[in-house]
């Protein structure tokens, strides 16, 4: 059984290997110091259960729990350690300590629900795959976000990626992703939107302070463009006032395969299948795959996800697109987004 000291220590090489070390240093540090003589400390080494992400993601939970102090300005102390500011790993776990001590109850209350990272960089995978559908059916999309979080990604095509020297999306979009491109370009299509929808077990609410808050906390403090970006994403699904519905994924499956004459149906999801028990992956597969059964070229049903595989350190990007059906690999991404690597079709 995976222990404390090795489950953050793992989610530390994840850190540095997605560009920060400060998060991976913050992570080192408790799984070295941490001792159970106070509240979180005891509340983590009695964890039940370190083996898997659907676990809890516990490193990721304490992560943001120590940065939402530092956003909320509660801790002085902590905040002199964090970023912008550079400091040696003993002097972070002394301020860390510090707080944790001071803030347990803040702590192990934010820690209650796991992370909400609603990555916008992820699009980056997407975006491609939703052109190459509407290319080859040339409807309108219907597009459902399975595992939603706030729904940041409802609004891709309010995006600009800029790509091969191209600008996919508006010009003076706000939001921009500039992903390292690896490969031939995807086809560009005219894309019409005819309707969204996204769903999540715990939706989060950009438009309030709390959720914009616990968005804001996950994301690892030393990476500036990556927080400014996501500002910006947050303030359009303010302005789109669109929300994620609280529903599981087996319901939200369940209303959305339904066929729509004249549409594309696209169900959509990046790094969350993961969390599913294999029984509720297993039946959202069946699901998925008996409704492409009944598709036709009138209405086409395509499922397209972003989501780790046997391969480490990549997530492969997959299509399959009714009525033909053929699971197609599109390529892979990191898993933030950074790179796209895409096949030539």
């Amino acid at each position: 059984m995976i222990q404390l000291a090795d489950a953050f220590n793992s989610q530390a090489e994840a850190c540095e290997n997605l560009d920060s070390p400060f998060t991976a240093m913050l992570l080192r540090q408790v799984a070295l110091n941490l001792r159970d003589d106070h509240p979180v400390g005891a509340f983590l080494h009695g964890w039940s259960n370190y083996d898997t992400f659907r676990s809890g993601a516990v490193a990721l939970r304490l992560a943001g729990a120590l940065n939402s102090l530092v956003l909320l300005e509660m801790d002085t102390g902590l905040a002199a350690v964090y970023p912008p500011h550079q400091v040696d790993g003993e002097t972070l776990w002394r301020a860390v300590e510090r707080a944790m001590r001071a803030h347990s109850d803040h702590i192990i209350g934010w820690m209650a629900s796991p992370p909400q990272t609603n990555e916008i960089r992820r699009a980056n995978a997407l975006i491609p795959g939703f052109h190459l559908i509407a290319k080859e059916t040339g409807l309108p999309l219907v597009m459902s976000e399975v595992g939603a979080s706030a729904g940041l990604n409802l609004n891709w095509d309010l995006f600009a990626m800029e790509i091969g020297g191209q600008v996919w999306g508006a010009a003076d979009a706000t939001v921009r992703l500039t992903p390292e491109w690896r490969g031939a370009l995807p086809p560009l299509a005219d894309i019409k939107v005819q309707s969204r929808e996204g769903c999540d077990i715990k939706p989060l609410n950009p438009s309030l302070a709390e959720h914009r808050l616990r968005l804001l906390s996950y994301i690892w403090p030393d990476q500036t463009q990556r927080i400014n970006n996501t500002k910006c994403a947050i303030d359009l699904a303010c302005a789109t006032g669109r929300t994620v519905l609280q529903e599981d994924a087996l319901s939200f499956l369940a209303r959305r395969l339904e066929p729509v004459e004249g549409a594309t149906r696209v169900i959509y999801h990046s790094i969350m299948w993961q969390y599913l028990s294999d029984e509720d992956q297993a039946t959202g597969e069946e699901k998925i795959f008996a409704a492409g059964v009944g598709a036709t070229p009138e209405t086409p049903l395509a499922w397209l996800r972003a989501e780790p595989d046997a391969q480490k350190g990549s997530a492969a990007i997959t299509l399959n697109l009714w009525p033909d059906g053929e699971t197609r690999d599109l390529g892979r991404m990191d898993f933030h987004g950074r790179w796209i690597e895409w096949n030539t079709l």
